[in-house]
């Protein structure tokens, strides 16, 4: 007991606890009150079929596995993405393959066999060839009994450039699918030749190598990848205790799973407001980041987010969760 009474008076044990208490007071929000402003909906591929996640591989045809439709879009698609505006999105995201061509055609897959009447991948074609195939061709509910997209599909497959025409003024997240740099390139091309304001609403997301030749060449464009995402989160769990943002936090995109969320210094809301004076766009996913697809797609999803949250929320039923918002 004395020993103990002798240790605990000891000069290295009161700065050790000291310490401890300043880092806690540093990154605790039970003293913070929250921003107050509403989060940001951000919709996955737009307004489109979701289907259950049960075992899902990524070689798994999600087309073959949709519940039952309640409304008549196919992911990736110019009437999906304004369907998502309407019903509340601030954001919407979707994703680009390279055509034969050197465009970009706005397509999910790596391949083309699972939702359309066509085998291969974009780049064995033009645009306008992708633009003869029936995307809606490979959907769904019950097995293969119907498929209640199939010819309806013919035509929407909509280029980059058709899709930044159609939303000048609204905020895009596009993923580049593949981890060739010549995509980044090309991309920087495409984004370069856009008005510096639309730009601006922009934000890009993929494989390392597009997304380090894109940033090469488009310094100020708003970007993630793996790579950058632990330029910016290693340090941050190194030092972040201390309030210190390291400078590759700074003007970049966080796709942070729910389950990971509570280990980041400060979480939520010291958190969100520190990479808030960053430039930084967080975004929240739901489950522990072995599916980056995975959103909160109910209001009972909703529930499970920090009280007054006000970064960026994933979800793939836009529909579902906007009202919760008031949207």
């Amino acid at each position: 007991m004395n020993r103990f009474r002798k240790m605990i008076k000891s000069k290295p044990f009161i700065i050790i606890a000291l310490l401890v208490v300043l880092i806690f007071l540093n990154n605790t929000s039970l003293f913070s009150q929250p921003s107050g402003g509403s989060p940001v909906l951000l919709a996955h591929r737009g307004l489109a079929q979701t289907f259950t996640m049960e075992d899902i591989q990524n070689d798994t045809c999600t087309a073959e596995r949709i519940y039952k439709p309640e409304y008549p879009y196919l992911e990736n698609t110019i009437a999906s993405m304004e369907a998502a505006f309407a019903a509340g999105a601030d954001i919407v995201e979707f994703d680009v393959h390279i055509t034969k061509d050197d465009q970009f055609a706005v397509f999910h897959d790596w391949t083309l066999d699972c939702r359309t009447n066509a085998k291969g991948v974009t780049r064995d074609y033009t645009m306008d060839e992708l633009k003869q195939f029936d995307i809606g061709y490979g959907y769904t509910a019950d097995g293969g009994k119907s498929y209640p997209f199939r010819g309806k599909g013919i035509g929407l497959m909509p280029s980059l450039t058709e899709v930044l025409t159609h939303f000048p003024d609204k905020s895009l997240l596009i993923d580049v699918k593949s981890n060739d740099p010549q995509e980044g390139r090309l991309l920087a091309q495409y984004l370069t030749d856009l008005p510096e304001d639309q730009r601006s609403k922009l934000a890009v997301y993929g494989g390392n190598e597009p997304i380090a030749a894109l940033k090469e060449k488009l310094p100020d464009m708003r970007v993630m990848s793996k790579a950058t995402m632990k330029k910016c989160l290693i340090p941050y769990l190194a030092v972040g205790s201390t309030g210190y943002i390291p400078a590759a936090c700074k003007h970049t995109e966080l796709h942070i799973p729910e389950k990971i969320a509570p280990f980041l210094w400060g979480w939520p809301d010291k958190f969100l407001d520190r990479m808030k004076k960053a430039d930084t766009r967080v975004v929240i996913l739901g489950g522990d980041g072995s599916d980056f697809s995975s959103g909160f797609d109910t209001m009972e999803d909703l529930r499970r987010l920090p009280d007054g949250y006000s970064g960026v929320i994933w979800t793939n039923r836009i529909d579902r969760i906007a009202p919760a918002y008031n949207r």
